[in-house]
């Protein structure tokens, strides 16, 4: 993304004129799109909104937006009104006070606007037409008239823009194809609703729909092909037109679709040699080399490793298979905590804050948050993230933070309760950061305090809390107790190998002792060495069942499990599925010469 956005929405969907039809879907788009652009898990745009307004206010506010601008800005202007031509073939923008045969000094000229985009100096700039061509106005007529061809990009390509500045226009119609809202033409009658362009872009911005390549960005590119497919579809007769001179890719917004994705470097070639070669050890050191490649700090070569060890997780041999897979749990994501208890905090007061740090190496720390109410607001930090919960609204609230890697997602749950700022009865939190993420929580007597900062030269005191705004953070034991389960069925598993061993050697020697008179059979039945070695097979393979139980109920359900839970079932089954494997293959091959070799002994 660059340094700063700025985007300015010119909607008109009243006009004095009685030729200019009022317009439907003006005043919602720009609100939805507002909202949209505003986002700062979206689009965090700068964005100013001028409604209704005058041809003079119209062309004071669009020059200022693209004065006093730096290279590293990106500026979008998106128009929804009536777009006119006059009879000499230029092209206007209404205004609230337009006058069709006074369009020279009443509406905003097209080229105006191109002239204000080729000074600015701005490295970018986007400009979106949402415009229902009249057509010509003719001398003598009280109304437009459709006829004759706009040709709208032609009226913005034609000055190219200041020596390396880039510009990309968008429209939602060209020549005379009219703009249409909902199913019926922008200059009919009937109740609100969003324009087919505009609902295009603010839905695919909204649900990252439109990053049409997965890479987490929502560039240019991407959104135009997204917004033609949708307009097309609901609209055959309107065709959205592109123009753009750009340098390199322009990202408009960041993408809620998928995980993120970036691009791997490859591995060496040697390492890759080493990966298919025949001999174990050859593989085992090339996995090795592969968990070093996953600390990277640079996301590209830490991604190429990811993908080789995935690779290698689900088709090398079992040995290796759980070396890559133990490699690649390491780079899960893992926020701490993954749920903030905000407590009672007073209605309209200042946006509270805690903070999330992600643990792990770099690879496992790059995400991207979604929250998935919008009373949450998130911030990217240095160490992790920093969660702010709006005041706003009254009551309790309860909501979830997504986060999504490059290889899995978690869960941060966030629950809150506002209260009004002067309720009788109840305990309200002293004013100031009282849960600001710079306050450390401290542990007093085994329970959970925080330290509330007053008024400067005072102690700090620790918070106390409402009961009703105290909640446990939600845990389950299911997957820890599976996990230990699976290790404590792993350990008996051994035990009767071991058992049954040291039995079939006293029978193997008992038998060698009696000679031809003697059967085997009978030396290991009496001395039981089959049924620890039946008891061996039995305990391995749930141990191997309850460990799977555990991973997978884990991977489902990660919300309801914390970090060191999480953490301690992965090392239990690793040791558990570690344990129980080698003893079910001995205790198969022991079976297995059992079977064949006691009728020759």
């Amino acid at each position: 993304m660059t340094d700063s956005r700025h985007a300015l929405i010119i909607a008109n969907d009243r006009y004095t004129d009685q030729g200019l039809k009022k317009l439907r879907a003006p005043a919602q788009d720009a609100a939805a799109l507002e909202k949209v652009l505003h986002d700062p898990q979206i689009g965090d745009f700068e964005v100013q909104v001028v409604h209704n307004a005058s041809a003079d206010v119209m062309r004071r506010r669009i020059q200022g937006f693209f004065n006093d601008r730096r290279r590293a800005d990106t500026l979008l202007l998106h128009f929804s009104c009536h777009g006119l031509k006059s009879e000499s073939g230029e092209l206007y923008f209404a205004a609230s006070d337009t006058e069709p045969p006074l369009l020279a000094a009443t509406a905003v000229p097209s080229q105006f606007v191109r002239s204000c985009m080729s000074v600015t100096r701005a490295g970018r700039s986007v400009l979106f037409l949402d415009c229902c061509y009249g057509g010509a106005f003719s001398r003598g007529s009280s109304s437009v008239r459709a006829s004759g061809d706009v040709n709208v990009l032609e009226s913005f390509a034609k000055d190219e823009p200041v020596s390396g500045r880039g510009w990309a226009v968008i429209t939602a119609s060209d020549s005379m194809e009219y703009a249409f809202e909902g199913s019926r033409l922008a200059d009919d009658s009937s109740a609100p609703q969003p324009s087919v362009f505009t609902h295009a872009v603010v839905d695919g911005l909204e649900t990252g729909e439109a990053d049409l390549d997965a890479d987490g960005k929502v560039s240019l590119d991407d959104l135009y092909e997204y917004v033609y497919r949708q307009v097309q579809e609901q609209n055959p007769h309107q065709t959205p037109k592109k123009a753009a001179d750009l340098h390199g890719e322009l990202h408009l917004a960041h993408s809620r679709r998928g995980r993120i994705k970036i691009v791997a470097d490859d591995s060496p070639p040697r390492l890759q040699n080493a990966l298919k070669s025949d001999d174990v050890l050859t593989r085992q050191g090339a996995v090795l080399e592969l968990q070093k490649r996953l600390q990277h700090t640079e996301l590209p070569v830490a991604e190429g490793a990811r993908q080789h060890l995935e690779e290698v997780a689900r088709n090398d041999i079992q040995q290796i298979a759980v070396m890559a897979s133990d490699a690649l749990g390491k780079i899960r994501l893992a926020p701490s905590p993954d749920h903030l208890d905000f407590g009672l905090v007073p209605k309209g007061s200042a946006p509270r804050k805690q903070s999330v740090t992600m643990h792990g190496p770099p690879l496992a720390r790059h995400c991207v948050a979604q929250p998935k109410e919008s009373w949450l607001r998130v911030d990217p930090t240095g160490s992790g993230l920093e969660v702010h919960v709006d005041t706003a609204a009254e009551g309790r609230l309860s909501g979830d933070i997504v986060l999504k890697g490059v290889a899995d997602e978690s869960v941060i749950h966030v629950d809150a309760e506002v209260a009004p700022a002067h309720e009788p009865g109840r305990t309200e939190p002293e004013p100031g950061p009282a849960h600001d993420s710079t306050t450390p929580p401290h542990e007093a007597d085994g329970k959970r305090q925080t330290v509330v900062i007053g008024p400067p030269g005072a102690p700090p005191r620790p918070e106390q809390p409402p009961v009703s705004a105290t909640r446990a953070p939600r845990t389950d034991r299911r997957a820890p107790s599976l996990a230990g389960a699976a290790l404590a069925l792993a350990v008996a598993a051994i035990g009767t190998l071991v058992l049954a061993m040291q039995r079939a050697v006293v029978a193997i020697v008992e038998r060698g002792e009696e000679g031809v008179h003697g059967t085997i059979e009978d030396n290991v039945r009496e001395y039981g060495a089959l049924t620890p070695l039946i008891v061996c097979l039995v305990t391995g393979a749930a141990a191997l069942v309850a460990g799977a139980v555990a991973r997978h109920d884990l991977e489902t359900r990660q919300e309801h499990y914390t970090r060191q839970a999480a953490s301690s079932t992965q090392t239990l089954t690793s040791v558990a599925k570690g344990l129980a494997i080698p003893a079910l293959v001995l205790a198969v091959l022991a079976g297995i010469a059992y079977l064949v070799g006691s009728p020759h002994w």
